[in-house]
């Protein structure tokens, strides 16, 4: 899994602390889903050496933790209502099942934050895990990771941002 580095070349723009906190939960999300580790041990885990730290080298960017806190109990807590939603948002031959860890965490986070968090905006909630997304593939999968988010808003808030391509 790719570190959050500042010097990211590939990132589209650089991250406030709450898309600093975001890209942290989606690693963590992943690492939970790879690894099997638990919520209280990963939380415990980022905020304590991973959150504005230097590792190897390699510095992450500060982040808002109650954000961050707030993504990842939220995901795991909710997750058996969020999984149906990211089904029946994609394509057929497409399942849940296909994705690859790291895309899956970052739908998770998505339509958790579509959900839950009314108070942001359709299109900061797409952009900036397009974004993440971008972080780690190149096209395909930030395209449908834009597709996704998109027909979950519009189901869930009856607003998309409006580019429902894949």
């Amino acid at each position: 899994m790719k570190e959050a580095t500042s010097g990211d070349d590939r990132a589209p723009r650089q991250a406030n602390k709450r898309g600093a906190a975001r890209l942290a939960a989606v690693q963590a999300l992943y690492q939970m889903d790879v690894a099997g580790s638990g919520l209280l041990e990963i939380t415990a885990e980022y905020e304590s050496f991973r959150l504005g730290k230097e590792i190897d080298g390699a510095v992450y960017r500060e982040a808002d933790a109650q954000w961050f806190r707030s993504i990842l109990a939220g995901v795991v807590q909710n997750q058996k209502t969020i999984d149906p939603v990211i089904h029946d948002a994609l394509t057929e031959d497409w399942p849940l099942s296909r994705l690859d860890s790291t895309l899956r965490a970052i739908m998770r986070a998505g339509v958790y934050e579509l959900m839950e968090r009314r108070d942001v905006p359709v299109a900061v909630i797409v952009s900036e895990y397009v974004d993440i997304a971008k972080a780690f593939y190149e096209e395909e999968e930030p395209r449908l990771v834009n597709a996704v988010l998109d027909r979950v808003a519009r189901r869930i808030r009856g607003e998309g941002r409006g580019q429902d391509a894949q």
